[in-house]
């Protein structure tokens, strides 16, 4: 096993002390979170569990603050100011995009059909 030495603000050196043997396991869980908050993934799945029709699949988007949020990492994007935790994130969307465009290529019989 490595010995790592990090700094740590006061506030923060009680809670790891706290978590004694617990703190690797704690590590090991915040390292693995997803690229974005849970509601994103909540909000995909919740219309995906809905059962929506073809049309809804057709109109179906990200929310005013997702798009906020992606209009702000496509800019630091284009400037080359992107973190490794915002290129993870960025790089999430796109999955998620591309998720939602086979989904809707999956419909596109029935939208023919639906005009």
């Amino acid at each position: 096993m490595a010995t790592i030495t990090i700094e740590v603000p006061d506030e923060l050196s009680e809670l790891v002390a706290q978590a004694g043997d617990r703190l690797p396991e704690l590590l090991r869980q915040s390292l693995r979170q997803p690229a974005l908050p849970a509601h994103i993934y909540r909000y995909v799945l919740n219309f995906l569990a809905n059962n929506p029709d073809a049309g809804e699949v057709a109109t179906f988007g990200p929310t005013p603050e997702m798009t906020e949020r992606l209009r702000t990492l496509m800019a630091r994007e284009a400037a080359g100011d992107l973190t490794p935790t915002e290129r993870a994130e960025f790089d999430e969307y796109e999955r998620l995009e591309h998720l939602m465009v086979m989904i809707k290529a999956g419909n596109l019989r029935y939208l023919a059909g639906a005009r």
